[in-house]
């Protein structure tokens, strides 16, 4: 196999990247400087050497505990749980919430074999059964997926005496937190509400 086309491969491996895509790109990096192509594969290969999950809340981070678990000025009894680190990212632009975060890694996928269990559940209710939890955001995405996670955190986080809110409906069905611009993510905190499903 040629280096060409290992490369193009490769690329198809990263998210949203199809043949053409790949292809694209591969020929951007063959007619660059060496120098161009060395500084992104130089940025690639410290991001995988730097980043680390936090232990506490999931969030991919330079830090164990990332700074926002770290951070003691941050509301430590509130917890707003996400599907990834991006909608922690999109969510923490807004500037309207001011507690911890929980990233589950991804979402409830039947069709893809992915249960609660699969994803960062355990070290949630360890956080909620501590007893220092007094409200627990679920700011899932408003799809089918999220949906149904968000439906089974509330039946899994309801044995426990905390209030359980879900983000406001003003982030249009369908849509993802990481897609929405800081003005719609700032009014679905601000008009979050019991999670009455």
């Amino acid at each position: 196999m040629s280096v060409l086309k290992n490369l193009i491969e490769r690329l198809q491996d990263l998210p949203g990247i199809g043949p053409k895509s790949a292809e694209r790109i591969a020929f951007w990096m063959a007619r660059r400087p060496k120098e161009d192509v060395k500084a992104i594969a130089d940025a690639i290969l410290e991001t995988v050497a730097t980043l680390e999950t936090c232990t506490l809340c999931g969030h991919v981070a330079e830090s164990d505990p990332c700074s926002y678990c770290a951070d003691t000025t941050r509301d430590a009894a509130t917890i707003c749980v996400v599907e990834t680190s991006r909608d922690l990212e999109a969510l923490e632009q807004t500037g309207e919430f001011h507690g911890r975060y929980h990233v589950l890694g991804g979402h409830v996928a039947p069709v893809e074999g992915v249960a609660l269990e699969d994803l960062n559940l355990s070290t949630l209710m360890d956080r909620v059964a501590s007893g220092d939890i007094r409200e627990v955001l679920i700011a899932t995405n408003p799809t089918f997926e999220g949906e149904a996670t968000a439906s089974m955190l509330k039946r899994e986080i309801g044995a426990h005496d905390v209030t359980i809110t879900r983000i406001a409906r003003g982030i249009p069905s369908g849509g993802e937190i990481v897609h929405m611009n800081a003005a719609v993510l700032g009014e679905a905190l601000r008009s979050r509400s019991n999670f009455d499903a």
